[in-house]
């Protein structure tokens, strides 16, 4: 059985990252919106890329699904029967900073031997792309000048 994800509203937590974390916090949930982001759309394609097992696949994209990260589009295959293929959402696309930003981590926190497997790069410059915070103006703020401040009191929790 499906488990829905309740509303904002309704999941009663205030922080956004917590928010978010209900419907991306899981490894295979990240690694499905990394296969999205790359092109992948149909259930056997995700299966056979992540070696997931069906179950659990199943309930992550419902879970993608029911939060709004993903759509299901009907396709068929002629004389098979009809099947959904999954697909970004605008805010599913908005994630791609988010995969960007894990990526770039895991690139220089835990370096594969062989070096990165994917390349950040500009579809209109071929340049090479990183993650960083951006201000209201367009430029670009060093990590050690981002203050993350609380907009409550810290007895009212998170």
């Amino acid at each position: 059985m499906t488990k829905r994800i309740a509303s904002t509203v309704e999941s009663g937590q205030r922080c956004s990252i917590g928010r978010a974390l209900e419907v991306v916090g899981d490894r295979w949930s990240l690694l499905i919106l990394r296969e999205a982001v790359q092109g992948v759309t149909r259930f056997s394609d995700f299966r056979e890329r992540l070696h997931v097992a069906s179950d659990v696949l199943t309930q992550r994209l419902a879970v993608l699904v029911d939060a709004g990260v993903l759509e299901k589009h009907p396709y068929r295959e002629g004389g098979a029967r009809t099947r959904m293929a999954y697909r970004l959402t605008p805010a599913g696309r908005d994630l791609i900073v988010v995969i960007g930003a894990l990526q770039q981590w895991g690139d220089l926190h835990r370096p594969h031997p062989e070096g990165p497997l994917v390349h950040r790069a500009s579809r209109s410059t071929g340049r090479p792309l990183r993650v960083a915070f951006i201000d209201d103006e367009g430029n670009e703020s060093p990590l050690d000048d981002v203050h993350l401040a609380a907009r409550y009191a810290p007895s009212q929790g998170m």
